[in-house]
């Protein structure tokens, strides 16, 4: 990779996306074998379904990896506008992992209330679960913190899904942690604290999962940007007093970036060097406001 390349925007979000996302995946691999072991040790069939959602994240700490690298690369032959959707697409997989993991929770408590209401007693779990809940809260949620703040920071909405797989991960620890104490502390009667405690948290995950999806789909199904933002672009457009009358506004998100296609009119008398200046200051602005990765096509047509 040459100078240049290393200094690319493109590239250099690209590293930021890995880095996040290795740290990630450490930490993750990290927890699920921990929780795993805590779960067999501790007699815990919460802990070891919550070793399995945090296994989950690790699916998708590569999907991200994998997909930054794409989007990150230029427009070619094949790809006019480049490769940002991927990253989108991305985001898409990640939440519907996201739903999966809250519909597999939800399953299992709903099984284990039901065993309970039949008469049957849940396990008391060990003390190495109890321990091992505690420090996946407390580890996932400072991940999470820690994810989203990089995700927003970069603009990656992979990313920003990601950390939220990663507070799912923490919630649904959160619940483990609140039925195992439970069943240690107040007797056979609270260990369906438990399952009721996921429940709600598969509920939480299903609502976030939602959300990611429909901000992935408008994407991917060339939503256009809201009518604030659309509005901002009209008035940077018309910032310089010779533009007149624009018209057919065009924008959707492609990736972290977004595209912009206007008509504008101008006085006819005007040269053909004039104009293209005129366009190449709108261009400059709207690039200012919007990031260096914006791709504008500014038609101009004479007024009448």
């Amino acid at each position: 990779m040459s100078a240049t390349d290393r200094t690319d925007p493109a590239h250099v979000r690209a590293r930021r996306i890995c880095r996040v996302t290795l740290v990630g995946f450490a930490v993750n691999l990290f927890l699920s074998l921990a929780k795993l072991g805590a779960g067999l040790a501790g007699r815990s069939g919460a802990m070891v379904a919550d070793a399995v959602h945090s296994f989950s994240d690790l699916a998708t700490d590569v999907v991200v990896i994998l997909f930054a690298r794409i989007s990150a690369k230029p427009r070619d032959d094949g790809h006019d506008y480049g490769h940002g959707k991927y990253e989108t697409l991305a985001t898409v997989l990640i939440s519907l992992a996201l739903a999966a993991v809250g519909a597999g929770i939800a399953l299992r408590s709903v099984g284990a209330i039901r065993a309970v209401a039949s008469g049957g007693v849940l396990p008391r779990p060990g003390w190495v679960a109890l321990a091992a809940a505690v420090v996946s809260v407390a580890a996932k949620e400072l991940l999470y913190r820690y994810t989203v703040r990089e995700g927003r920071a970069i603009d990656s909405p992979s990313v920003v899904a990601n950390a939220w797989h990663h507070r799912s991960d923490a919630l649904s620890s959160l619940g483990t942690l609140l039925g195992i104490a439970c069943a240690c502390f107040l007797g056979p009667a609270w260990r369906i604290a438990d399952p009721l405690a996921a429940l709600v948290v598969a509920l939480f995950i299903f609502k976030v999962a939602f959300a990611l999806v429909r901000t992935g789909l408008d994407e991917l199904l060339e939503r256009s940007l809201p009518a604030d933002v659309e509005a901002e672009i009209l008035r940077i457009v018309t910032a310089d007093s010779r533009v007149q009358a624009p018209h057919n506004l065009r924008t959707r998100h492609i990736g972290a970036a977004i595209a912009v296609e206007v008509h504008i009119r101008v006085d006819g008398a005007m040269s053909v060097a004039c104009s293209h200046a005129l366009t190449v200051d709108i261009e400059r602005r709207l690039r200012e406001r919007f990031g260096q990765g914006t791709l504008i096509a500014v038609h101009v047509e004479p007024l009448k």
